[in-house]
């Protein structure tokens, strides 16, 4: 018992160990070429997936940035669901909308031009004439000429700088909850008491439509700026009254229809011809009611006013008001806002 009977002495070559380890380590290698292999067909693969699409496309957008091409220059990746698809659709759709801003941009500066140009041409004329006149009528109604022409520029000059400052204004401008049923019946006083206190004013300005509120007051709250939504309002009342004679009336009532605020502005003018309805709405329309001095409006208004709705969100709109047989009663301009609480 606890005797050493004996000892056992097992012993290796080194050869064995060696080979086994030489054996681990190939297997490695092996692995490590594998993901290798792996990696740089995985690396080809995001290049030309990736990478190439990328360059592409700033290569793209460096042509365009220096004025040599438009959306169709941007590559089509939308097929791709993916980041580079949401890219290239980004980029196309941001080049479509810097060539019709810088389109707009050019064709506005044409209408300008040509706008800017008639009271031009017409007060070189006047001013050339009245130095070789020696008729002093002629020379009082040339002067006529000129103020008028001066007036005329005046007045288009100063709707040509709130209409090329207008997208910026309405992109930096905080949109707040405004009440148009109290801002309306409210613009409706100020223009009763305006009209109340030009006793002084001439004929032609005395001599204006009744301006009356119809229409709700409750939940008609809107989300905008309320100087610019009181420009619109402003510009369609002033455009109702050229066009509403004296003994008429011009009806402005505020609604609130499911998830919108509907504003109607009500004329007993003319009404507007059909094929008129949307054309109105363009920069310098010029079809004025008979009697009305040339150059009096710029043209801008309503087309000023259609920016600064869709702006908010909402829509504007022009129909005949039609009576009995469908003759026509007068105009009516439609404002479609959402509603503050939608």
């Amino acid at each position: 018992f606890k005797q050493v009977l004996g000892t056992v002495l097992l012993t290796v070559t080194a050869d064995d160990i060696d080979a086994a380890v030489r054996a681990v380590r190939f297997d490695i290698l092996k692995v490590f070429a594998v993901v290798l292999a792996l990696t740089v067909l995985l690396s080809l693969y995001l290049a030309g997936a990736i990478a190439r699409p990328v360059r592409r496309l700033a290569a793209a957008a460096d042509s365009v940035r220096r004025g040599h091409g438009e959306a169709d220059a941007i590559p089509d990746f939308t097929h791709r669901r993916d980041e580079i698809g949401d890219l290239s659709a980004s980029l196309r759709d941001m080049t479509e909308a810097l060539w019709q801003r810088i389109e707009a941009n050019e064709s506005f500066a044409a209408d300008v031009a040509h706008e800017i140009k008639n009271p031009l041409t017409s007060l070189r004329s006047a001013v050339e004439t009245v130095a070789r006149v020696r008729d002093p009528d002629k020379q009082a109604a040339l002067m006529d000429i000129i103020q008028d022409d001066v007036k005329r520029l005046d007045r288009l000059i100063s709707d040509i700088s709130d209409a090329s400052r207008l997208d910026a204004e309405l992109a930096r401008g905080q949109m707040e909850e405004v009440d148009l049923g109290r801002l309306l019946p409210a613009l409706v006083q100020v223009h009763e008491t305006a009209a109340a206190g030009a006793e002084d004013a001439s004929p032609q300005t005395r001599a204006r439509a009744a301006l009356v509120f119809r229409g709700g007051t409750d939940d008609c709250s809107v989300y905008g700026i309320e100087g610019r939504l009181v420009q619109v309002f402003q510009n369609l009342i002033s455009n109702a009254q050229s066009f509403t004679a004296p003994d008429g009336e011009i009806t402005l009532s505020v609604r609130r229809d499911r998830a919108d605020v509907v504003i109607h502005v009500d004329d007993q003018g003319p009404g507007i011809p059909v094929d008129s309805l949307d054309s109105i709405f363009e920069r310098f329309y010029s079809e004025r009611p008979e009697g009305e001095s040339f150059g009096r409006h710029s043209g801008l208004g309503l087309s000023i006013s259609r920016q600064i709705i869709e702006a908010h969100g909402g829509t504007i709109h022009a129909e005949n008001i039609h009576g009995d047989r469908g003759k026509r009663l007068g105009a009516r301009f439609v404002v479609r806002l959402p509603a503050a609480d939608a």
